[in-house]
C-alpha cells in the first residue's frame, strides 16, 4: 500500500482571468477522475478533507492552488493530467510559476 502525503501544487490560472476561462476550468474539474462536486463552494475529488484521501482547489493571488492528500504516484498521475487537459481546453500552456509558467 502506498503512503498517503500532503501534496500541493499554484497553477497559473490567475484569479483575474475573465469568467468565460473560469467557466472552462469547472468544465475541467468535472472532468477529472474522482470529481466528488462541490462543498460550500470549494471543489473536491475523491473525498474531503475530513477523508483519507481527497485533492481540494482554491483561487489564491499565487495561482490556481490545489491541496491533496494521497500518494505521490497518485497525485503526479493526476496532476500532470490536470495540467495536460487545461493546457488543451485553455489555450495556453498551464504549469507551475515556480517551474517558469506565466
Amino acid at each position: 500500500m502506498s503512503d498517503i502525503n500532503s501534496q500541493n501544487c499554484n497553477l497559473n490560472i490567475w484569479y483575474y482571468l475573465p469568467d468565460n476561462v473560469w467557466d472552462k476550468v469547472k468544465n475541467i474539474y468535472e472532468s477529472m477522475p474522482g470529481w466528488k462536486g462541490y462543498k460550500d463552494g470549494i471543489p473536491y475529488w475523491f473525498g474531503c478533507e475530513e477523508d483519507n484521501v481527497f485533492i481540494t482547489a482554491s483561487v489564491e493571488p499565487s495561482g490556481l492552488s490545489f491541496y491533496a492528500r494521497m500518494s505521490n504516484d497518485d497525485w503526479h498521475s493526476w496532476i500532470e493530467r490536470f495540467k495536460l487537459e487545461a493546457t488543451q481546453v485553455l489555450g495556453f500552456a498551464v504549469g507551475e510559476p515556480e517551474e517558469g509558467f506565466m
